[in-house]
């Protein structure tokens, strides 16, 4: 069972589980209908939020394994609206592992880069979490929630800055925001003292995938292996599609008065995924290349 599977992750998720037929799939998110074209499997519209929601689908699918891919991960919104914030992150979560132990499911929990404080990053595993803003405390509070609920089988599969190709209905994410604004001739501001490993939908999705299908318990980083900051990031974005460079002004995180403090260097060291999962993310410059020629044949 996947929860948030209209969005970004999640359709990708359902796509790429489709392609196994041993997988007995169900996808869920709150809309009454899916947004994804590809799902070899059923659709029920749940809000993870609704305890009597979750426990009727629990209790109709009987899941071998749920992937919570629903999250509130609009950061400033996250510092803004901290009791939504809260529902969705964390008591949400801790609906699932109550439901996942009652029927013995194993929990895959979705995580970020944002449960730390960016000062010692790259980060492996085993290093202390320390979040800065309101949406990293919640997401740590979820992974405390999926680890502490008394499962037999749990993972959280921690990620960074991800991007993807278009699919349909989602929010924008970054690759997407800088190629319509440069390709409207807008100016950004982009900063130049983030450190990120940007992550491939379609990787982030294919390590997830190796999760369930290995059955592994603990905490995974699944991202990308370049550490690159974001302005060099949109930098090699505006490159790939061939994006005038020159309308990105590059300014410093201080500048930006956000609503939420944002960790400086939050990048991840992923040996663990690779030696143990077998995980090998696409190189930065070939999964732009990727996501260009989708946008390419579906703009919308």
């Amino acid at each position: 069972m996947i929860t948030g599977a209209n969005g970004l992750l999640g359709q990708t998720l359902v796509a790429l589980l489709s392609e196994f037929p041993e997988y007995d799939l169900l996808a869920t998110a709150r809309q009454q209908a899916p947004l994804m074209k590809t799902n070899s499997g059923g659709y029920q519209a749940l809000d993870i939020t609704n305890s009597a929601e979750v426990k009727r689908v629990f209790e109709d699918f009987t899941p071998d394994v749920v992937v919570n891919c629903a999250a509130m991960t609009q950061v400033d919104a996250c510092e803004t609206d901290k009791d939504r914030c809260w529902q969705v992150n964390v008591d949400a979560v801790e609906t699932l592992a109550r439901n996942c132990l009652i029927h013995g499911s194993h929990l895959v929990q979705v995580s970020t880069d944002f449960v730390f404080d960016g000062k010692s990053g790259p980060y492996r595993e085993t290093a202390r979490p320390k979040p800065l803003s309101f949406y990293g405390k919640s997401k740590l509070a979820g992974e405390n929630a999926a680890r502490g609920a008394g499962l037999d089988a749990w993972s959280i599969a921690r990620t960074v800055l991800v991007f993807g190709d278009g699919a349909h209905g989602t929010r924008s994410d970054f690759v997407r925001w800088v190629v319509r604004e440069l390709s409207g001739g807008n100016r950004i501001r982009v900063v130049t003292d983030q450190l990120r490993t940007p992550t491939f939908v379609r990787d982030l999705a294919g390590g997830i995938e190796r999760l369930v299908r290995f059955g592994k318990v603990g905490t995974y980083h699944i991202s990308g292996r370049e550490e690159l900051t974001i302005l060099e990031f949109a930098h090699r974005i505006a490159r790939t599609f061939g994006l005038d460079e020159d309308l990105i002004d590059p300014i410093r995180t201080a500048d930006l008065k956000s609503a939420a403090e944002r960790p400086l260097n939050s990048g991840f060291l992923i040996l663990k995924a690779e030696s143990e999962l077998g995980y090998r993310p696409t190189p930065l410059d070939e999964s732009l290349s990727i996501v260009k020629s989708i946008l390419a044949a579906s703009p919308a």
